[in-house]
C-alpha cells in the first residue's frame, strides 16, 4: 500500500521545512511590478530585471502587514518624499513564508528607504546628464517672457485647488490687470502624469500654430493640493525632453519646496506655487506697466524741455525782427537802385546800337534795289537767248526739217508701220507722205 498525503500535509510539511531551512530575514533588492493595498494591508508582486534585456529573471510575491505598513510607509514617504509605486527599486527587509492555504510569500517586516533614495538621485542624475549631452537642458532659459504677457496656458487637473488659486489671484490683482487663461487639463499625480503632460503641451502647440495674436504667450504647469510623494512623474526623461523644447516659455509651479524636480530644473522659471506662478505673471506686467509709465514721463519732460527751448528762442528772434528787417529793407532798396540804374545805362546802349545799325540799313537801302533791278535784267537777257537758241524755226532756215506723226516728232523709224501719215516740216511750208514699207 502507497504511503500518501494530503496537500494540506504537504503543505504543512512543506512550511516547517521552510521555517527550520530560513528561520532568518534577509535584505533583499528589487523592483516593484504591482502594488495594492487590501484592507490595511499591502500586497507587492516583486520582479528583476536583466541589465541588457530589460526581461525579469525572477518574480516573487510579497505582504506587508498592517501592522508593520502602517509604520513603513509614512516613514518611506516622509523620507524619500514619495510613496511607494510601480517601477521602483527597493531594499526589502523579508522573511520566507509558506501558510498550508494560500502558499508561499514573502513576509516584509522593514523597507529602507535610504537605498530608494540613492536609486531615484541616480536615475534623476542619469537624465539630467542625458539633456545636458542633447544639449537640451539649458534651452527654456534662453526664452524670454513677452512684454505683454497676457495669453496664459495653463496645464492643471481642472478639479485641482491650486488651478482654482491660481485664476482668482489673476482675476484679483491689485492693478486690475485682464488676463486670458485657457486651461489644457492633464493629470497631476500617479502614473499617468507624463503621457497626461505631454499631450496637453502638443495641444498647446497646435493652438499656438492657428490662432495668431490669441496664441499663449506662455505654459504654466501647476499643481495644488496634492501630496508631496506624487512628485515622480515630473521625473521622467520624456517630460523633460518635451518641456525643455518646448518654443514657448513654460513656468512651473506643482506646490513643493522640499526637492526640485527634473520639469522644474528644465523650465523657464519655476516657482513654489500656483499662486507663486500667478503672482510672477502680475508683477511682470506692472514691471513693463511701470516701465512704460517712466517712459511716458520722460518723453512728456523732454517734449516740455524743448518747448521751452523753441519758446526762447522764438522769443529771441522775435526781438531781432524790427533791426533785421530795417537792415534787410536798407540792402534791398540800395540792390534795386543800383540794379535800376543798370537797366537804364543798359537801355540807352541797347537803343543807340539800334540806331547805329537803323541809319547803316537806311543807307544800304538806295544802292540795293538799283543794284537788285540790273541783275535781274541781265538774267532776262540771258533766259531770252538761251530761249531764242531753241526755236526750232531757226532749225528750219538752217535747211534742217522735222517729221512727225500723229503730231509727236518721229525719232525711231523702226516705230512706224505701213500706212502711218507722216508730216515733214520744211522752212516754207509742210509735205505730207505715207509709210510704204
Amino acid at each position: 500500500m502507497r504511503n500518501t498525503l494530503s496537500l494540506y500535509e504537504l503543505n504543512q510539511l512543506l512550511a516547517e521545512v521552510i521555517d527550520i531551512g530560513m528561520p532568518r530575514e534577509y535584505w533583499v533588492e528589487a523592483e516593484i511590478s504591482e502594488l495594492r493595498v487590501v484592507r490595511g494591508h499591502c500586497h507587492i508582486d516583486l520582479v528583476e530585471k536583466s541589465d541588457d534585456s530589460n526581461t525579469p529573471v525572477a518574480r516573487a510575491s510579497a505582504k506587508c502587514w498592517q501592522t508593520t505598513w502602517s509604520v513603513v510607509s509614512p516613514h518611506f514617504e516622509k523620507v524619500t518624499g514619495q510613496r511607494l509605486h510601480a517601477g521602483m527599486k527597493v531594499l526589502l527587509l523579508v522573511g520566507a513564508n509558506f501558510h498550508p492555504a494560500y502558499g508561499f510569500s514573502w513576509i516584509i517586516s522593514d523597507i529602507d528607504p535610504t537605498y530608494t533614495l540613492g536609486d531615484m538621485a541616480r536615475k534623476r542624475q542619469e537624465i539630467i546628464a542625458r539633456l545636458k549631452e542633447e544639449g537640451v537642458f539649458e534651452l527654456q532659459k534662453e526664452l524670454t517672457l513677452p512684454l505683454f504677457c497676457r495669453n496664459i496656458a495653463v496645464i492643471s487637473s481642472a478639479n485641482a485647488a491650486g488651478y482654482g488659486d491660481f485664476v482668482n489671484q489673476l482675476e484679483g490683482n491689485e492693478y486690475g490687470f485682464r488676463f486670458q487663461v485657457r486651461l489644457f487639463p492633464a493629470i497631476m499625480q500617479g502614473e499617468g502624469v507624463e503621457q497626461s503632460i505631454i499631450s496637453a503641451l502638443d495641444a498647446i502647440y497646435e493652438t499656438s500654430a492657428t490662432e495668431g495674436e490669441t496664441a499663449p504667450d506662455c505654459v504654466v504647469i501647476i499643481r495644488g493640493g496634492g501630496a508631496t510623494s506624487d512628485l515622480s512623474g515630473f521625473d521622467t526623461l520624456a517630460l523633460a525632453e518635451n518641456v525643455a523644447q518646448f518654443p514657448i516659455p513654460i513656468i512651473t509651479g506643482i506646490g513643493h519646496e522640499r526637492d526640485e524636480s527634473i520639469l522644474d530644473m528644465v523650465s523657464h522659471i519655476r516657482v513654489k506655487t500656483p499662486t507663486a506662478a500667478a503672482a510672477l505673471l502680475t508683477d511682470n506686467l506692472k514691471r513693463i506697466w511701470d516701465y512704460l509709465q517712466y517712459a511716458q514721463g520722460v518723453l512728456t519732460a523732454g517734449a516740455k524741455q524743448r518747448m521751452d527751448m523753441e519758446q526762447l528762442r522764438l522769443q529771441r528772434v522775435s526781438q531781432k525782427i524790427p533791426s533785421m528787417f530795417s537792415l534787410v529793407k536798407e540792402r534791398q532798396e540800395n540792390r534795386i537802385g543800383q540794379m535800376f540804374r543798370e537797366m537804364i545805362a543798359a537801355a540807352k546802349l541797347t537803343i543807340s546800337n539800334l540806331k547805329h545799325e537803323i541809319e547803316v540799313i537806311s543807307v544800304n537801302l538806295h544802292s540795293v534795289p538799283e543794284h537788285k533791278i540790273a541783275g535781274e535784267k541781265h538774267r532776262l537777257q540771258m533766259l531770252e537767248q538761251r530761249a531764242m537758241s531753241l526755236n526750232p524755226d531757226l532749225l528750219l532756215k538752217k535747211g534742217y526739217s522735222i517729221t512727225m506723226h500723229d503730231g509727236k516728232v518721229v525719232r525711231d523709224a523702226s516705230k512706224l508701220k505701213p500706212g502711218d501719215k507722216l508730216e515733214t516740216r520744211v522752212e516754207n511750208g509742210s509735205i505730207h507722205s505715207t509709210v510704204d514699207a
